[in-house]
């Protein structure tokens, strides 16, 4: 149920009562750890820091007018693919705050950053690669981009970690579907 009310805390907030964004703006939400987001380790359980991410996700897009848009053209957003790194753990009723960021794209994805943190201390950083998918297939990041009024042309120059953990979960996948070809999907 908890879930729920971070949803609909989420989406009434980034709707009715938060600043718009522009699209390269940082998304900032505060959340607290209850009982029902605690593992056996009594510590925020790993698969509940990605349903969180998600809320932080959510809400960059609502406030960017990426919703909107996507809403209009039939367009959903999807994840390709995540890196998630764990440096603290958070404990019950800690409050801690998220962080949204578009860091740049290419022709097919965009590329964002996720950090949570509580008392100025990181907790976890997150990479995520993600694009728009339509009726059509793929949208090219280009018309989404111009969708949104912006200046598609140019990324800002990624991090260079962030191209190397690019290139090498690339590699990863290129040598599991080498191993495992019958598990190409259809559209590969």
């Amino acid at each position: 149920m908890n879930l729920f009310v971070r949803l609909f805390k989420v989406l009434l907030l980034a709707l009715w009562k938060r600043q718009p964004l522009g699209a390269m703006e940082e998304s900032v939400l505060r959340f607290r750890v209850w009982p029902n987001d605690l593992d056996t380790n009594l510590h925020m359980n790993n698969g509940r820091y990605m349903t969180l991410l998600d809320l932080g996700r959510l809400d960059l897009l609502l406030r960017a007018g990426a919703f909107r848009v996507g809403w209009k053209k039939k367009w959903i957003p999807v994840l390709g693919a995540a890196s998630v790194r764990f440096r603290r753990s958070l404990k019950l009723f800690d409050v801690f705050t998220m962080k949204t960021r578009l860091i740049g794209w290419d022709s097919t994805w965009i590329y964002l950053e996720q950090s949570l943190e509580s008392q100025g201390r990181l907790v976890t950083l997150a990479y995520l690669k993600g694009m728009f998918t339509g009726p059509d297939g793929r949208v090219p990041i280009p018309e989404l981009l111009l969708a949104l009024g912006m200046d598609a042309r140019e990324s800002p120059e990624l991090p260079e970690g962030l191209q190397r953990w690019l290139a090498g979960e690339e590699t990863l996948y290129r040598e599991f579907m080498a191993r495992h070809p019958q598990a190409a999907p259809a559209d590969s």
